[in-house]
């Protein structure tokens, strides 16, 4: 298997290479006419908790960027569906994390690099954030109060925190605050009577996602 496969020229699954072996992933592009100048990654939730690439939340991220013509990478972090190595608390899924946006901006030289994540995978994003060009940054219910936030600064870009105010798992008033804390400050959008899951509310999160992020958007790959 090649180190940095080339990118799919349509919506695939993927292996990569990773630190602790190989790394499931899967592609989503938009349609080739809508398609823009900038790749996505996108962390999953809590391994330990059953959180995989397939989570309906991760999905729902990846539909959202895609209507807003942006392709993506979601991936299962060590130890989850066919991704080799073992659960790591967070630090050898940074590496994982940092593997795959390598391999994207490798495979798409020149685009934008966004990252996104879903609960635990948001907070492992903004940690990957610290070593990587990001561009855009979406964080989809961190998990304030469960993880260590401390020296994890703000990504130094445009960024989208969308939290349920009626979060089940973690406490949305300590999210608004760390949000509220945070230099540069996101855009927070607060989602009225969703919970951690977002059951019943997933396609207002696609929405708040589309909405929420930072316009102007990269040019089409067809506009030199």
């Amino acid at each position: 298997m090649s180190a940095t496969p080339a990118f799919p020229d349509a919506s695939a699954p993927l292996v990569l290479d990773g630190p602790a072996g190989r790394i499931e992933a899967a592609v989503e592009r938009p349609a080739p006419e809508q398609e823009r100048r900038a790749i996505a990654v996108i962390g999953h939730p809590h391994p330990p908790d059953g959180g995989t690439m397939n989570n309906k939340v991760v999905t729902t991220i990846a539909r959202a960027l895609a209507e807003l013509g942006v392709s993506s990478v979601r991936f299962n972090f060590r130890g989850v569906g066919a991704s080799e190595g073992a659960y790591d608390q967070g630090r050898g899924e940074t590496l994982d994390f940092l593997a795959v946006a390598q391999w994207a901006l490798a495979a798409r030289p020149g685009d934008a690099l966004w990252l996104c994540g879903f609960s635990f995978g948001s907070w492992v994003a903004l940690r990957a954030a610290r070593q990587l060009p990001v561009q855009q940054m979406v964080c989809i219910a961190p998990p304030v109060g469960f993880r260590d936030f401390t020296g994890v600064p703000a990504p130094p870009c445009p960024w989208l925190v969308v939290q349920g105010d009626a979060d089940d798992v973690v406490d949305p008033q300590a999210v608004f605050d760390w949000a509220a804390a945070a230099d540069p400050a996101p855009t927070v959008v607060r989602m009225a009577d969703a919970g951690h899951y977002f059951h019943g509310r997933l396609v207002d999160l696609r929405g708040a996602i589309r909405h929420g992020i930072a316009k102007p958007l990269p040019p089409y790959r067809g506009v030199a």
